[in-house]
Parts: C-alpha cells; structure tokens; sequence
C-alpha cells in the first residue's frame, strides 16, 4: 500500500491523536507480542510497522479504538511473516564467512550430491514431526537451547522437554530408515 501523493504534513490534531491514542501504548504492544510470539526475530519492525498503518488508515477514516487496532494489526502481520517464512524461510547472515560449508573441496561432487540430499531428508523429517515435538526439537538440536530454557520458554516440564527431544530423534531417525539413510 503506497502513500497518496502529494505528501502532506500532519496536523496538530493528527500529530495528538497519535502521541495520546497510539504511541503511549508501544510498551505494552512490545510486552504482548514477545509473550505471544516469542520466536518473532524482529518486534522492533513490527511495531514500527503497525504504527504505519494505523497512521495510513487513519488518514483514510476516524480510527475509534486505535489500541484495538493497533494490537490487531501487529499480531497479523505477525501471523503473515510467519506464514510467509514457512513458504520460503530466509535466514538472515551478517558474516558469510561463518556458515558451515558442506563441500569443502575435499571431497567429490557424488559425495556432496549424497550429503545434500540426506540434509533434505533431515529435513523432511523433522518437518514430518508433530507441530510441538519439531519446535522442541530445533530448539534443543539445532539451537541448541538448554532443556531447562526450553521448558521454561514453553511453560512445560524438564521431563517433556526430554521425552519430546527423544521421541523427535527416534521419529527422525525411523524416517531416514525408510527412506534409505542409516543415521
């Protein structure tokens, strides 16, 4: 959605609204959104983003309840990034020179063809996994996060951390058995 041009400057009655009826509820967005979505890479954005385009609406029509609004615009656009990451997820990298490398040189190309493809297995097989055992189980393989992190973060116990991380492995690892790959 693009601006209406030619741009014109906010009146003081605008500029009010904005201070009074949306800006002083910034911390309590922020405070909502790592609660409810506390994997979002990027609430900073967000915020910024809804304040936008409650502004662009509310240059279109009065907004009455502009802490509503302002709420349920962050939480879609929430929502759509993450949908729009599960499509076509982008890991951002500052420094290229740290990412892991699969071929390094050393080996052939056939050998780094079968690596690739059991990495695509891996894969298919943690997202084969039910929604809450593949989120434990990339926090904890992948991320690294400690159980006792994990079972705070999701409000679960240590011991269903444990038992889900374990049941994700086996699952995997029945998987790669079934499509060939000995783990």
């Amino acid at each position: 959605m693009s601006l209406p041009t030619p741009q014109r400057l906010p009146t003081a009655e605008e500029n009010r609204w904005f201070s009074e009826e949306v800006h002083v509820h910034e911390p309590s967005l922020r405070a909502y959104l790592r609660t409810q979505f506390p994997f979002a890479p990027d609430i900073d954005d967000v915020v910024q983003e809804s304040f936008l385009r409650l502004w662009r609406v509310r240059m279109g029509q009065p907004v009455r309840y502009a802490k509503a609004l302002l709420f349920k615009v962050a939480r879609h656009l929430l929502i759509d990034t993450a949908r729009r990451n599960q499509i076509s997820p982008i890991d951002h990298v500052t420094d290229l020179a740290a990412l892991p490398v699969i071929a390094d040189g050393r080996s052939g190309p056939a050998e780094a063809a079968c690596i690739r493809d059991e990495v695509v297995l891996l894969a298919a097989a943690i997202d084969a996994l039910p929604a809450r055992c593949r989120e434990i189980l990339i926090l904890r393989k992948l991320r690294g996060v400690t159980q006792k992190a994990i079972a705070a973060q999701l409000g679960l116990s240590e011991q269903t951390v444990q038992v889900q991380v374990s049941r994700g492995v086996r699952r995997c690892e029945d998987f790669l058995r079934a499509h060939g790959v000995q783990p």
